[in-house]
């Protein structure tokens, strides 16, 4: 399925099963955990465990409990909807994963729950040459060893849908195109970064320099929107309005369709350091949207009939994504923040503080896809390659 029929898709999940490779099972590598794209589970007495494996299983109490985070062994057999998914096209995304875990001489000090546990069935994945479901299935079952994951104290995850905006743009500014895109500012600074990365953390502490030495925060979304970096050349591309620059934002990256009819291709590059706000929060919380008719769309209707209400709804997510423009044609996938291209319907964005690019997640749970009241069913294997600044717990997840 596309990525954009999963747009505004978003819902409980009843569980998310990370599959934590055998390696890093076994040895429990330090951690406390960070977790990303998605779901969450309710534990319900003691699952059934996986066959036993020719390897020295430690004593362990089940379930494990990590930083808010909690790990619990399930059965390939009792997934919902695990031998009936297509593994073949998830385990084409997890090899492309895998090129850079692969690559890695000798496994990173990450410290995270499952942080050193991929290049080992990475390097086995790149190995092979499979083309056909039953061995791809085959592959993850031989090298994984499922986790039910969840939050403490919650019974289920969240998921959203992700896609990719085609919106109309211009290079240059004109009375309808007034409204800037802009790239990384040269005076934007994030400790232990440089400043030629090819992209900056989206959580943390940012800054701006003041003289030589003096740093103080970036500006927020209401300073940038009123002129605060207007006039450096910093432009990408011009849009029609903010809101369609905040979905922009919101996403990530887009498609900007300029008045000749060629794309421009934008991506994130960097966030101002303060913390994402959802707007639609916001807007339930004040009894304008109830909850559970939320979507993107109704967003847009209520911010293009109270232009004044939206520019001060906007503002409360002080918030601020900048861009750089990618080289990919019209055919090409958007690349996540692991630096590989993503793969539609396969891709997931994941709290990056717990989890690591590569790891496979197994969502179950009903979604709002064919309409914002359905409940879709929604049972499949997907890898973790992205992430975002809105995208945070172990059950937490955006595809």
């Amino acid at each position: 399925m596309a990525r954009e029929a999963l747009n505004n898709a978003r819902g409980a999940v009843r569980y998310a099963v990370a599959l934590g490779a055998i390696a890093a099972v076994l040895s429990l590598a330090p951690s406390s955990v960070s977790a990303a794209h998605r779901s969450h589970a309710s534990h319900h007495g003691r699952p059934h465990l996986p066959a036993a494996r020719p390897l020295p299983y430690p004593q362990l109490a089940w379930p494990l409990e990590i930083s808010g985070s909690q790990y619990a062994p399930v059965a390939w057999a009792d997934i919902a909807g695990w031998s009936e998914d297509d593994h073949l096209l998830p385990y084409k995304a997890f090899r492309t994963s895998c090129r850079p875990i692969a690559a890695q001489r000798k496994p990173p000090a990450e410290p995270k729950a499952l942080g050193t546990s991929l290049r080992d069935p990475c390097r086995a994945a790149r190995a092979l040459d499979i083309d056909d479901g039953a061995r791809a299935k085959a592959f993850f079952e031989q090298h994984f060893l499922p986790l039910r994951i969840s939050r403490l104290g919650e019974a289920e995850g969240f998921v959203t849908g992700y896609y990719e905006p085609i919106i109309d743009g211009s290079r240059t500014q004109t009375d309808v195109y007034t409204v800037p895109v802009y790239r990384r500012p040269s005076n934007l600074f994030v400790r232990g970064t440089s400043q030629n990365s090819a992209g900056l953390p989206n959580k943390g502490e940012v800054f701006r320099k003041i003289g030589r030495r003096k740093l103080v925060p970036y500006y927020d979304r209401a300073q940038i929107e009123d002129g605060a970096i207007a006039g450096r050349g910093l432009e990408i591309v011009w849009l029609k309005n903010q809101t369609d620059l905040l979905f922009t934002q919101i996403q990530g990256s887009a498609r900007v369709r300029l008045e000749d009819g060629s794309t421009v291709r934008i991506n994130y590059d960097a966030h101002n350091g303060f913390s994402y706000t959802p707007v639609g929060r916001i807007l339930i919380e004040r009894n304008i949207i109830p909850k559970d008719q939320m979507s993107m769309q109704k967003i847009r209707e209520w911010m293009e009939q109270n232009p004044d209400g939206a520019n001060e709804l906007r503002r409360q997510n002080r918030s601020y994504v900048f861009f750089r423009e990618v080289n990919l044609s019209d055919t090409d996938e958007p690349s996540g923040a692991q630096g590989v291209p993503l793969t539609a319907g396969r891709s997931i964005a994941v709290d990056k503080a717990l989890h690591v690019y590569g790891t496979p997640f197994f969502i179950e749970g009903d979604l709002p896809i064919d309409s914002e009241q359905s409940k879709t069913p929604f049972r499949r294997l997907m890898i973790a390659q992205d992430t975002g600044s809105a995208i945070v717990g172990p059950a937490r997840a955006d595809r």
